[in-house]
Order: structure tokens, then C-alpha cells, then sequence
């Protein structure tokens, strides 16, 4: 059998080849799944998707007529995924519930300190060999307050470093974790760590109850020289709120890896068609802002797991056994 994979960057291919070897057959495409891009999958059984597809109910409806039977997505979130309608068609969808959270949470940090010490701007100065320091200036992070919304394994991780920087920690869930207590943490509500924070880190997942869970409210209560991480999902920050603020002169530094608006943008070349996304375009500008391109999974060792783990996905499936990364199962003969 030959599985068709969407999205597939030039580093991934070869890691996704070898993986399949001796299993399947696999056509790699850097193409992402759209519903421009969905008939492509005609023929195919088997797909596998990247985080930043578009899997509505017209892009699963054309999958499913195409023959298309199993999704095998290449990510921890699903919200761009339409679960119900996949199931209603009959189509398996499965995930990767696990890869390393460290991948995560160290380019969190590396957000947080190229925007602390102005690594960007000192960095594009040196190159036209201008060496002043005059708006460099950052700040120590030891003990400092670090907030982290969401203690998962990645906030946890998170966590462990800033712990190490000797920073004090405050933290945020619907459950406490164990680990992160036995740092030191303290668990506070919302409001006291927006209040409290020099850093903020988002390490939630986006679900209809933590969408803008950082809105106009949350960015006004926070310290105007704090600094805020997402690495996580865009929909997570109110951007247009965000502008508002640092229009203002609000916030020491914002770092984003991720971006509400980022389909269609993200993973693709826009340098010459130019961006339509007046919010993003304005808040590229600001100095104080660092945005990267959904890049902090992008590790040899957080990719090589995703990749083993949708080669499981893929076996279970064509094995007939539920796996533990299913989310929507086989429908019955």
C-alpha cells in the first residue's frame, strides 16, 4: 500500500522514507491538505497530515469520496480537525499524542531570551558592524517570576528551566502536577499570575475554553514590562489585542512561534507575494517582538518521534488494532 503524506518539509522527507521502509510505500508532497489540494489524495487509503491542514467537513468530504479511509495526522493537536464529520464518514483519525517536550520548552526559552536580550536587533546591527549597545539592555532572570499557563509535560519542562535560571515559579491548570510542586511552584488563579509574572509562557491547549485566553483583559493585566511565550497555539492570544498593547509601549518582549491567523502562511514562502494580514504584518514591526514559523516541535528528536509514531498509527491501522493515538476508530463492517 502507499500512503500519501501532506505538508511534508524537505528535512522530513527522508526521515518519513526510511520510516516506512519495509512497511509501506509513502509519496511525500510539501504541498499541504486543503480543499484546493484534496483531490489529490484520490486513490489513497491512507493519508498523513501536517498540524497546519485544513480537515473540514468539505475537505473530509472529498477525502472519503476519493477512497480515502485513514487520516494519520503528524501532530499532538487535532483542532483542525472536524472529529464529527470524520466520523459520520466513516474516516479513522489518529494523532501523536507524544513527542519530546523539550523541543517545546527550550525554543519557548530561546523565544524568551532572544526578546529579553535583544538578540534580533544586536544581531542584525553586527552585521553592518554597528557594536553599540545603546537598546540592549535585558535583565537577569534569576529571581525573577515565571508564569507558566499549562503544566503539562512541556510546561514542566518549561518549568525545569527556569527553575534552574533560579526563578520563582507560579503556575496555572485544571491540575496541579506533582513535579512541578516539588520545584517549588505555587498554583494561583489566572489574575494573580498575570499580575505577579515577569514572564509568562502559554502551554495549554487550544480548546473552546482557553481560545483568547489571553485577551484585551488578560494583556491589560499584566506587567508592563513583562515578557510573553507562545508556543503553543495561536488561537490562545487576542492578536489584535496584542497590537493594541504593544502600540502603547506595553511589554519588555512578546515571542510567538505560533499565530491565530498562521494557515496558509506559516511553512510556506510569502518573501515575494507579499502578506495580505495587515495584524501580522504590524506586528512584525514592533522591536520588541520576535514571531518564528510554528518551529519549535521542528528537532531531530521530537520529529523522529512523530514520524515513528504515525508509522505505528499507520500499522495499527492496516493491522485492525485501536491504537492508543486514535481519535476517531475504524467504523465496523
Amino acid at each position: 500500500m502507499e500512503i500519501l503524506a501532506f505538508g511534508v518539509q524537505a528535512d522530513e522527507k527522508p526521515m518519513i522514507e526510511k520510516a516506512f521502509e519495509g512497511h509501506h510505500d509513502v509519496r511525500c508532497l510539501d504541498v499541504f491538505l486543503t480543499e484546493d489540494t484534496a483531490p489529490i489524495a484520490a486513490g489513497y487509503e491512507i493519508i498523513s497530515t501536517s498540524v497546519n491542514a485544513i480537515l473540514d467537513h468539505r475537505v473530509l468530504q472529498t477525502l472519503a469520496a476519493g477512497g480515502t479511509q485513514m487520516i494519520a495526522q503528524r501532530s499532538t493537536g487535532f483542532n483542525n480537525i472536524d472529529l464529527e464529520v470524520a466520523e459520520r464518514l466513516g474516516l479513522t483519525v489518529a494523532r501523536v499524542s507524544y513527542y519530546s517536550p523539550y523541543s517545546v520548552a527550550e525554543f519557548a526559552w530561546t523565544l524568551a531570551m532572544a526578546v529579553n536580550r535583544r538578540i534580533v536587533r544586536a544581531s542584525n546591527r553586527t552585521r553592518d558592524f554597528d557594536f553599540r549597545l545603546d537598546g540592549l539592555m535585558g535583565r537577569d532572570m534569576r529571581g525573577r517570576t515565571a508564569g507558566v499557563l499549562g503544566t503539562g509535560k512541556i510546561g514542566e519542562a518549561f518549568a525545569r528551566i527556569a527553575h534552574g535560571f533560579g526563578m520563582r515559579l507560579l503556575g496555572w491548570d485544571v491540575a496541579e502536577n506533582p513535579a512541578c510542586v516539588e520545584l517549588g511552584m505555587e498554583y494561583v488563579d489566572k489574575d494573580r499570575l498575570l499580575a505577579e509574572a515577569d514572564l509568562i509562557s502559554l502551554h495549554v491547549p487550544l480548546l473552546p475554553a482557553t481560545q483568547h485566553i489571553i485577551d484585551a483583559a488578560a494583556l491589560k493585566a499584566m506587567k508592563d514590562d513583562a515578557i510573553l511565550v507562545n508556543s503553543s497555539r495561536g488561537g490562545l492570544v487576542d492578536t489584535d489585542a496584542l497590537v493594541t498593547e504593544l502600540r502603547s509601549g506595553r511589554f519588555a518582549g512578546v515571542g510567538l512561534d505560533v499565530y491565530e491567523a498562521e494557515a496558509g502562511l506559516f511553512f510556506l514562502d510569502k518573501s515575494l507575494a507579499g502578506v495580505e494580514d495587515d495584524t501580522l504584518a504590524r506586528l512584525v514591526t514592533f522591536p520588541n517582538v520576535v514571531v518564528t514559523s510554528h518551529q519549535a516541535y521542528y528537532t531531530v528528536d521530537a520529529v523522529g518521534q512523530i514520524i515513528d509514531t504515525t508509522v505505528q498509527n499507520v500499522l495499527d491501522y492496516t493491522q485492525g488494532r485501536r491504537g492508543e493515538n486514535v481519535l476517531v476508530p475504524r467504523a465496523a463492517s
